[in-house]
């Protein structure tokens, strides 16, 4: 698909410019039949030549390699595999050619379909909510009862009113009393049912917010200069404060903001109402209370999630402005969507001051992407490392271009960066033998494989397990894994490729992107037959 994209685009920008193939072919240094060959797609292009022929073009390089229409090919290859679609007239006509012709050629009627299919999605997914707690929700399931009981009443009562000419006043006034009661008993009922859909614990989450700030950072290039910089200048005014960068945090929320940090024991939270399980905030086992300036702690809250909580408390109260700038994007079309990249953002800014870009990058490169020990050198957690590790994306300094992945027990994805070529699902499962999930087998180790799909592109996939301790003895540990993806020309330039024979076929894993996608018809593993037909192997 990559091929496909970029030898399209080379051959509209050309015709733009009024070159022939020849003419072409000449400024650029290469024969008229190798510059045929590149514009059907037949030869890949990359490094000194790709950069030529975007200056001829006079074309930025990743517009010729179309990132972003391809990830919206990925995404309508993905599309594709829905079930509504599946049951359609088009079953098994959708290839990943046609989807990469019509990314290429009409992005915006692409844009438009994935639009529509996020709607549909979340308008299903609401609907399958609510169907859900209609089924299992005791208060649901009694009050849809008294309502149904109570026009029933209404009803009959109403029948008899009209149909029953020789009433008495006396037998009158009863029957409407009785209206009137049951009325008011519906109306009780109806008030009760409406607070509820109105509780947090009805409300669904739109899919459509996470899937824009997704695609905000994705096309972003996952790097922000002006929140490196904002980073840098929180660095500046911390400096002579506190004998760590923890204790300089607090001192600097205490001064600058009047905010007080505190620890509690998660059963005093529990007792005072705001548990874990009914407060959103405490996901990362800290809540800010605005309105008292508190930031609280769970006692079990490690030293790495502390730091870069303080960190981020600093970024969003410090540098909200810069922050939001940064989120005035119109990818970001509802509140929703802008909130959760605000967070976002202030998240990156945390991880600027807690892994400064220079050194970091530089450490990162001198330990050859060791996650193990840039994480014990900057005191960091897992989670933190990979993430930063995806940012070093500064033009003239970037790192290894890495993808990201986390994933929970059941093979849900939780958070996703993917490469241009290697597409990460976005809804359901991967493919069931990447090593994100091998790594659940052998908890704390990292399991490092070197994958091989379909297409003949191969990749170095580093993953392993993160457990968030828990807080008392009767609590479950949460357990997840986080994996990390690089292309294999850039694979020797991590520790993880030490002993792996790259050149060998044997030694990578047949893999697929999920089951639904994955055109290995004889693979054992396989839980879904394919709908989206092969796209034939390029020639040459």
């Amino acid at each position: 698909m990559t091929r496909q994209l970029t030898g399209f685009r080379i051959r509209e920008r050309r015709r733009e410019l009024g070159l022939s193939q020849v003419a072409a072919a000449r400024e650029i240094g290469i024969s008229a039949s190798y510059m045929n060959l590149i514009e059907h797609n037949k030869r890949p292009i990359a490094g000194r030549l790709l950069r030529r022929i975007a200056e001829v073009l006079a074309l930025e390089a990743d517009t010729l390699t179309g990132v972003s229409e391809r990830r919206l090919a990925d995404e309508l290859v993905e599309l594709a595999a829905e079930p509504l679609v599946r049951a359609g007239s088009l079953a098994g006509t959708l290839d990943e050619r046609s989807a990469g012709d019509l990314a290429a050629r009409h992005p915006g009627w692409a844009q438009a379909l994935l639009a529509f299919h996020r709607a549909y999605r979340e308008q299903s997914q609401a609907v399958g909510a609510l169907s859900e707690q209609l089924q299992r929700d005791p208060f649901l399931r009694d009050t849809v009862h008294q309502i149904l009981t109570q026009l029933a009443t209404l009803r009959s009562t109403a029948e008899i009113l009209q149909s029953v000419e020789d009433l008495g006043p006396e037998q009158q006034r009863r029957f409407i009393a009785i209206m009137a009661e049951e009325s008011l008993r519906l109306s009780g009922v109806a008030q009760g049912l409406a607070g509820f859909f109105d509780s947090e614990q009805a409300r669904t989450r739109p899919a459509t917010a996470s899937e824009e700030v997704e695609d905000f950072i994705i096309e972003r290039g996952n790097y922000f200069e002006p929140l490196e910089a904002a980073g840098r200048e929180l660095a500046r005014a911390l400096e002579g404060r506190g004998d760590t960068p923890m204790s300089a945090l607090i001192e600097y929320l205490g001064a600058r903001h009047g905010v007080r940090v505190v620890s509690r024991p998660p059963h005093e939270v529990a007792q005072a109402g705001r548990g874990p399980a009914s407060e959103e905030g405490w996901r990362n086992l800290c809540f800010f209370d605005e309105e008292q300036r508190h930031l609280v702690f769970l006692d079990n809250a490690s030293i790495s999630t502390r730091r870069f909580q303080l960190a981020r408390l600093a970024a969003e109260l410090g540098w909200e402005e810069v922050i939001e700038r940064e989120a005035d994007d119109p990818r970001l079309t509802s509140k929703a969507a802008r909130a959760q990249a605000f967070r976002a953002l202030a998240s990156y800014l945390a991880s600027t001051l807690l892994l400064p870009y220079e050194r970091f990058q530089a450490d990162a490169v001198r330990t050859r992407y060791d996650v193990e020990l840039l994480r014990q050198r900057y005191d960091a957690s897992v989670e933190q490392v990979c993430h930063r590790l995806v940012t070093l994306r500064r033009p003239g300094r970037e790192g290894v271009p890495f993808a990201f992945l986390r994933a929970n027990p059941a093979g849900f994805t939780t958070k996703r960066f993917p490469l241009p070529g290697l597409a990460l699902a976005r809804h359901g499962h991967a493919c069931p033998l990447w090593a994100i999930y091998g790594s659940f087998q052998t908890p704390g180790r990292v399991i490092r494989q070197l994958a091989a799909f379909p297409d003949g592109s191969r990749y170095l996939f580093i993953a392993r397990t993160v457990t968030k301790q828990p807080a008392t003895f009767q609590e479950q540990p949460f357990l997840h894994a986080v994996m990390l993806a690089c292309e294999e020309i850039h694979a020797d330039r991590t520790v993880y490729a030490d002993g792996l024979d790259l050149a060998a076929a044997q030694s990578a894993t047949p893999v697929g992107p999920a089951c639904r996608l994955c055109p290995r018809s004889a693979c054992l593993h396989r839980a879904e037959a394919p709908i989206v037909a092969p796209r034939p192997r390029d020639g040459g």
